[in-house]
């Protein structure tokens, strides 16, 4: 398989060899919903907490006798009716972390790779390199590879100046070729992607 290689200009320079095993898979989108479930499902903190009746500080004695008073029968004042009280039915932290075997994320990451790429989104160009770090200069770099909306940038290692002068730019993100997983490409509607960190992304499937 073979793909488009072009400069910071959107000229095409030549062609870039793609690996079989990253692109030429066949999307499942039953496969892909499992992980992006499972992926987001681990990203939730699920520290809120709130405390019932029996936790809130208080409330042992009992506010007045049960009859002969004419007020409402009361066992104690920390109940969910009182002001002060437990809380029903709140959320309760139980932060459980959802496995999902690293061959299976791979495997997405590849039919990830291979949706994106089917439908046209994906962009590789030589390298990008800025002199200075300015908004300016990357954001007409985008607009000359046809880059709109949520854009995802993945670089073979960290680019400091590139990094500065990207965080300005709403919808833009960046990632290295290590770290990218399946739910990042398919949150982006065009992937950049370098040629040393296709090089890179192919090295993890030897």
């Amino acid at each position: 398989m073979q793909a488009p290689l072009l400069n910071v200009k959107g000229e095409e320079v030549g062609k870039i060899e793609l690996k079989e095993v990253l692109f030429g898979q066949k999307p499942s989108r039953e496969f892909l919903h499992e992980y992006v479930t499972v992926y987001r499902a681990n990203q939730r903190q699920g520290t809120a907490h709130t405390k019932t009746r029996g936790e809130v500080s208080g409330g042992g004695k009992k506010p007045w006798k049960q009859k002969h008073t004419g007020r409402a029968r009361a066992g104690s004042n920390r109940s969910p009716l009182w002001r002060h009280g437990g809380t029903t039915f709140g959320p309760r932290s139980s932060k459980t972390a959802l496995d999902f075997p690293r061959q299976k994320a791979k495997l997405a990451l590849a039919h990830a790779l291979a949706s994106q790429h089917s439908q046209g989104r994906m962009i590789f160009i030589e390298a990008i390199s800025l002199e200075e770090p300015k908004t300016k200069i990357v954001a007409r770099l985008l607009k000359t590879l046809g880059c709109q909306g949520r854009t995802l940038v993945v670089l073979d290692a960290p680019n400091p100046k590139l990094a500065l002068a990207a965080r300005n730019i709403p919808g833009v993100s960046i990632q290295m070729a290590a770290d990218l997983n399946a739910y990042t490409v398919l949150n982006c509607r065009k992937l950049v992607m370098t040629q040393q960190a296709l090089e890179k992304l192919g090295a993890r499937w030897n």
